[in-house]
């Protein structure tokens, strides 16, 4: 019933129950859960008696059932904020538990640790905690220890900006809860997913979340879940301009708030400062805006939003001074906690708690035409897991333009360099040319992010929008390129800085007007690779850096033609093909091929990676949406470990190498997923991140009939001395000017040239 979130019931069966002084095992136990149930209902004193009748027993022997005592202790002291008392006790319970042996117990304070880890923000931790909580519960078949382990590991990655994975994890939870009849956890998760609906702009869905949490918090009369669903509802009733059921939230949960002279928590002074603000009382909403922000016991993520709305609040005053002095400590802030989060696969995420504060700052520098230092922010939130990862120098953000200088390097990579933003109101495309910087206005970010979506199922469908007119591709051109197409020659290199949902865009297959120069035709449009050279890069920081590079080999490392591992990864008809056609390119001195069952992952790092100047890859891949470093190419399985035949990107990271093209001729191997500032994450990237300068990576599954012909292209350019550019775009162009079907983009599209440094 406890763990149900049954309070009243367990309080009013817990008084049938009276142990005599000689059961003490049962008295102990009866005591802990006394003390439990007494803390969800706010009584703390009630408790903390409960707890003290319990010691008292403990204190005479040591009882199996004084690790409940100790996990009581680590609850009541969470409840009120005290976290290092409550990390301490649920130390003492997993220590406990192991010398008694007692699984359950240990689970049950893997996880709770897990929770503490939370609450000061350690995600890191808090993820290895829930992770090794819910191995332990499966192993027992403790179900729902193991929903409430994984809830918090949803917990972890939403405040470290994945939304996306987290609400799997939540709403996985939510559904087995309600199986198990846990009422309590159930309608945690529920609201837990609020926010992130809440997050991606969904007020509505969010809304019914809380609305689902206040009902089952009231039917099971929890004090401290009634009062989480209310601030949420008050809350998401500010956001969608509902003051008056925002303020009839707020007055019905302050009396819990306060209650045995408490001070509210900042997530409810978080929402009554919004609520003050959309009332214009600026003085009141300051104030407690400026509360949030000081109380130790914020989040980042109430800080950061605190932050912002404060920002917001001086720019709608006039004071545009203070609203950018505001920005620049939120950034400052953001930046402080991203320096905590050490593991790389979490720091990838973390960007996306900033993003709203780096848009309104960026909509604030342009307003005041100070373009340049606006380019400059927005590069500051680009790649920065990436430049860290190869050391290149970032120093403390400065958010000025007089590092960065940008039109120096459109100068050093000869190209027009392409930069996006997009913003929730308006988003921008800055055009950089060796002499000069112009600023266009775009539509806003959900206006594009719909014409990307639509247009490349198109392309997915093997549409040829060249032939078919496709709107989608007719209006990105028109919105994304033609303002900037007078800065550009004609067959010139362009360098495209994506953002966002951009990165899944192959700019290439966008729909020019007319036909293509010198095309004997009189077609209404044609392919933008028929006009340009494109390349995809990171960031301008990472374009303008320079580190020394070691004179090329020559050599090509080729991997592929694996052995079938499974069904689901069949042989590639077409694969020793393609493998033999890349071998005519190489002398046997200057080539190295891995094939068949000598292509195991192990292959790869025993080959000295760092000797190639090439590398190429003909297998599958797979791309892993929610944890991209996941993401593996598939060969044979290995004789020493049968289930082992995936060579991961976390892999892939760890051999430093120095390749003047890596070439990954496999569906996704660019990634499926868009992180913020960090783009595509997935093999192409972890190849950037090991040290490649340019890589070849995949936005959607390649023809196997087709590739090995463009392959075979590719190296016939760089045998010419093209650069892998120019080589690639070639390649291209003959089959999107060949007879057959493969001049549909889904055959040459799929393949994109990433530029590292």
């Amino acid at each position: 019933m406890l763990f149900r979130g049954m309070y009243d019931p367990t309080l009013l069966l817990l008084r049938t129950i009276n142990p005599p002084p000689s059961d003490p095992e049962n008295l102990i136990r009866k005591f802990a859960i006394e003390s439990v149930a007494y803390t969800r209902q706010q009584q703390i004193p009630a408790a903390n008696q409960s707890l003290a009748e319990a010691d008292s027993i403990c204190a005479s022997s040591n009882y199996p059932a004084c690790g409940d005592v100790l996990r009581a202790h680590g609850i009541v002291e969470g409840a009120q904020g005290h976290f290092d008392q409550s990390r301490k006790f649920y130390f003492q319970t997993l220590t406990f538990a192991k010398v008694h042996q007692d699984r359950f117990l240990e689970a049950n304070a893997l996880a709770n640790l897990s929770w503490v880890a939370l609450q000061v923000e350690h995600y890191d931790e808090a993820v290895d905690w829930s992770k090794s909580a819910y191995r332990v519960s499966l192993e027992l078949g403790a179900k729902d220890m193991a929903e409430l382990a994984s809830g918090n590991t949803g917990w972890a990655y939403d405040q470290l900006g994945d939304g996306e994975r987290a609400l799997d994890l939540y709403l996985e939870a939510e559904k087995n809860e309600a199986k198990l009849g846990s009422i309590r956890l159930e309608l945690n998760w529920i609201g837990s997913a609020g926010y992130v609906y809440r997050d991606a702009g969904d007020l509505a869905r969010a809304a019914d979340s809380y609305r689902r949490q206040l009902y089952l918090a009231k039917e099971i009369d929890s004090k401290q879940d009634i009062v989480f669903a209310l601030e949420n509802l008050a809350e998401i009733s500010v956001e969608t301009g509902k003051l008056g059921e925002a303020d009839s939230a707020i007055h019905e949960v302050e009396p819990m708030e306060r209650a045995d002279g408490r001070q509210p928590n900042p997530y409810l002074v978080l929402t009554e400062a919004k609520l003050a603000a959309a009332r214009h009382q600026d003085q009141q909403a300051a104030t407690l805006f400026h509360a949030v922000e000081k109380d130790p016991s914020s989040i980042t993520t109430m800080r950061l939003n605190a932050g912002l709305e404060m920002a917001k609040l001086y720019e709608r005053q006039g004071n545009e001074n203070a609203a950018e002095k505001q920005y620049k400590a939120s950034l400052t802030t953001f930046e402080a906690a991203r320096a905590q989060v050490k593991s790389e696969e979490l720091k990838l995420p973390f960007t996306a708690n900033a993003l709203p504060i780096y848009d309104g700052y960026i909509q604030l520098l342009v307003g005041q035409g100070r373009t340049g230092e606006a380019l400059a922010v927005a590069d500051q939130s680009r790649g920065r897991t990436l430049a860290q990862g190869l050391h290149v120098p970032a120093g403390k953000p400065t958010f000025g333009a007089g590092a960065l200088r940008p039109r120096v390097i459109a100068q050093k990579t000869c190209a027009t360099l392409l930069y996006y933003w997009l913003g929730e109101k308006q988003s921008y495309l800055w055009a950089i040319t060796p002499a000069k910087i112009v600023l266009f206005p775009l539509p806003a970010k959900a206006e594009i992010v719909a014409r990307v979506k639509r247009y490349r199922k198109a392309l997915l469908n093997m549409e040829n929008p060249a032939e078919t007119g496709n709107e989608d591709g007719r209006a990105l051109y028109e919105m994304l390129v033609a303002p900037a197409a007078g800065l550009m020659g004609h067959n010139a290199p362009v360098t495209i800085l994506a953002d966002g949902a951009l990165n899944e865009l192959n700019f290439e297959t966008l729909l020019a007007p007319g036909p293509a120069a010198g095309a004997d035709t009189d077609a209404k449009a044609h392919y933008w690779i028929e006009d340009e050279t494109l390349v995809s890069a990171p960031s301008l920081s990472m374009l303008a850096a320079t580190p020394p590079r070691g004179k090329p080999s020559g050599k090509m490392l080729l991997i592929g033609d694996a052995v079938s591992p499974s069904d689901d990864f069949p042989q590639l008809p077409m694969a020793s093909m393609e493998m033999k056609l890349i071998e005519k390119h190489f002398t046997p001195r200057t080539m190295t091929v891995i094939a068949r069952d000598k292509a195991v992952p192990e292959s790869y790092g025993a080959s000295k990676p760092g000797q190639y100047t090439y590398m190429h890859f003909v297998t599958h891949a797979t791309a892993s949406p929610t944890s991209p470093l996941d993401s593996a190419v598939i060969l044979s399985r290995s004789p020493a470990e049968i289930n082992t035949f995936k060579l991961y990107a976390r892999e892939i990271v760890q051999y430093p190498i120095d390749a003047k093209l890596v070439t990954i001729s496999a569906c996704n191997g660019s990634g499926t997923r868009a992180y913020s500032g960090e783009g595509l994450i997935g093999l192409s990237w972890a190849f950037l991140r090991a040290g490649a300068h340019n890589v070849i990576g995949t936005l959607w599954e390649v023809a196997d009939d087709s590739t090995p012909r463009l392959m075979n292209n590719l190296y016939q350019g760089l045998d010419q001395g093209q650069t892998p550019s120019t080589a690639l775009r070639r390649a291209k162009l003959g089959l999107l000017h060949s007879p057959g079907h493969f001049r549909a983009p889904f055959f040459w599209a799929p393949f994109q040239l990433y530029s590292g440094l």
